[in-house]
């Protein structure tokens, strides 16, 4: 199974059911449902009411409380070359275990340019598991650490490099590879990718899983 997914921000208050306002603060609960995770999102009066009773279900992941800002305008389907994010939503959703390395990368990179935040840290089959927070949208990315190893480096590199550029591959067999040489405009996110990767490969993986105090 595949444990990283999106979880879009509701746009109604999951115990009350009314619309939430612009700017409205709520709070966002992440738990498990089986083997997927569940995000509910509250009004304050929804938190008042069943608030406590919801985090004293089992399965409870996280809890944060956040602002609700209106869903900005549909984005068009093209992605922009060097578009990280709109990468990683596309990676995501076809959750294919091969691009799982890219995710996490993608990731990683979108957390040191602050367009990600870290909401809390956990351990799922054995696996450290990220759960990440879009505050512009308040979407949630439940991201898996594929554990990388030091002669992964490059490859990861140049699937990053290589995404970036070119967009996602077909579904047709993959042609025979071949060195990778990136264009300029590429050339510049080679390094953050690869930077990205030494951390995780060298970094990361020495560090405690902890809980992550939300904000």
């Amino acid at each position: 199974m595949l444990e990283w997914n999106i979880q879009s921000r509701a746009h109604v208050c999951h115990v009350t059911g009314r619309t939430f306002a612009d700017g409205e603060p709520c709070h966002t609960v992440l738990v498990t449902a089986g083997p997927l995770f569940e995000r509910l999102d509250l009004s304050e009066e929804g938190w008042k009411a069943q608030g406590a009773e919801i985090v004293a279900r089992p399965g409870l992941v996280s809890h944060w409380k956040g602002v609700y800002h209106a869903p900005p305008p549909t984005p068009p389907e093209a992605i922009a070359k060097g578009d990280a994010e709109a990468m990683l939503r596309k990676l995501v959703e076809r959750r294919d275990e091969r691009h799982a390395p890219a995710c996490y990368i993608l990731a990683v990179m979108l957390e040191r340019k602050r367009i990600l935040k870290v909401k809390q840290q956990l351990r799922e089959n054995g696996r450290r598991v990220f759960v990440y927070e879009q505050a512009r949208t308040g979407d949630v990315f439940v991201i898996t650490d594929p554990d990388l190893h030091l002669e992964q480096l490059e490859a990861v590199q140049r699937d990053v490099a290589s995404l970036l550029e070119h967009g996602l591959p077909s579904d047709a067999p993959a042609p025979t590879e071949e060195p990778f040489n990136p264009p300029s405009e590429v050339a510049s996110l080679a390094p953050e990718a690869l930077e990205t990767v030494a951390a995780t490969a060298e970094g990361f993986a020495s560090e405690p899983v902890s809980e992550v105090s939300p904000s």
